[in-house]
């Protein structure tokens, strides 16, 4: 098993700015197109079903960034395994573990925790982890905080730019923070 902290990726969002001011591909990101069997997820028979999008934007260059910040990369979306047929290959990421949310997708919880939340935690094992998505609030800090005994970071990423330079920065801090602390001397 791997020692290196563990990188949740989400994808809408952070790896595919959707909700763009302009509502246009962003510079330096290519367009997928979807076929129609990519569109509805491999998690159908959760209460309400996810709709992928149509097209998705998505930057290359982000993939061999990804690759060189030390984690174990995996999937934490409701693509889940799909991910590694649609959006990792565009990428240039080879295939990836991912969160298995089950029927637990998009079911939101009264108490405000993000319905990722606890599955990542229980997927985590209590290794550190940083979680990259445009959904979290501090009902999720607090709750990690409470329950996840190693270092977490929740790193929220604006849907309108996606991933940027100064959170792949923050994602290297944090990395070289747990693998210091980690380490035994």
């Amino acid at each position: 098993m791997s020692r290196r902290p563990l990188l949740f990726l989400d994808i809408d969002g952070p790896l595919n700015p959707y909700a763009t001011h302009s509502g246009t591909c962003p510079e330096n990101y290519t367009t997928v197109y979807l076929p129609p069997e990519a569109h509805i997820s491999s998690a159908a028979a959760t209460p309400r079903t996810y709709r992928r999008p149509e097209t998705v934007w998505l930057n290359p260059s982000h993939g061999k960034t990804l690759l060189t910040l030390g984690f174990e990369l995996c999937w934490a979306s409701a693509w889940m395994s799909d991910a590694n047929r649609w959006i990792g290959p565009v990428l240039g990421l080879p295939p990836l573990r991912f969160v298995d949310f089950g029927d637990k997708v998009l079911c939101e919880r009264p108490d405000g925790v993000h319905w990722k939340t606890d599955p990542l935690v229980a997927y985590a094992d209590g290794r550190p982890f940083a979680w990259v998505d445009d959904e979290q609030t501090d009902s999720d800090h607090t709750h990690i905080a409470t329950i996840h005994p190693a270092q977490a970071l929740l790193r929220h990423v604006n849907p309108r730019i996606g991933l940027q330079q100064n959170d792949f920065t923050a994602l290297t801090r944090f990395g070289a923070a747990v693998t210091r602390t980690e380490t035994p001397s």
